[in-house]
């Protein structure tokens, strides 16, 4: 008798694993690769998992192209997150990396980085006074992490926090020592 908790997951023939993939794709978009996976770790015979994805794609159910514009759009227009975090998310989600940077080169074609890192800025630190704030080398290093993190490159995000601190010319050789070590 097997101890409570560890049932093995039941396995779904090819009808049950393809209701499994609409419903889960009712909920949420999904990449190939993210829905490969979870059908993969049900299907009681793993060819049915390539037959059921060729046939969403052939109904224009699953494409990976649409999704990476999709989700890069809602990354730039929800969040403003700079260019290399929706490709890193994008590849976290099982895109394939041609795909992730010509959905985000399509998207971001128009976008100013600049301006971007300028909103970033003003949403996140919004309850105080910029300059005074990042007069502190502490919270500068920090705002810089915080931007290098959400996607910015590092010359855009160091040109606008020039704009609040002097101090900030100093960050790129800051990353620049912690890149040789």
């Amino acid at each position: 008798m097997a101890a409570e908790g560890t049932r093995k997951p039941r396995r779904l023939d090819s009808a049950a694993l393809w209701e499994n993939a609409l419903r889960l794709l009712a909920s949420r978009a999904y990449s190939v690769g993210e829905l490969r996976e979870k059908l993969r770790r049900k299907a009681a015979d793993p060819a049915d998992v390539a037959r059921i994805l060729d046939r969403l794609k052939s109904y224009g159910y699953l494409d990976d192209r649409a999704f990476a514009e999709n989700y890069a759009g809602a990354r730039l227009e929800a969040q403003g997150h700079g260019k290399l975090r929706v490709l890193r998310d994008l590849r976290a989600r099982r895109v394939a990396p041609a795909v992730a940077r010509a959905a985000v080169e399509k998207v971001y074609a128009g976008a100013d980085e600049t301006q971007l890192i300028e909103e970033y800025l003003r949403r996140k630190y919004r309850k105080v006074s910029l300059a005074e704030h990042l007069a502190d080398p502490r919270h500068l290093a920090a705002a810089y992490r915080r931007l290098r993190y959400a996607g910015f490159s590092a010359a855009g995000s160091i040109r606008v926090l020039e704009r609040y601190s002097p101090d900030a010319a100093a960050l790129e050789a800051s990353e620049e020592d912690e890149q040789r070590d």
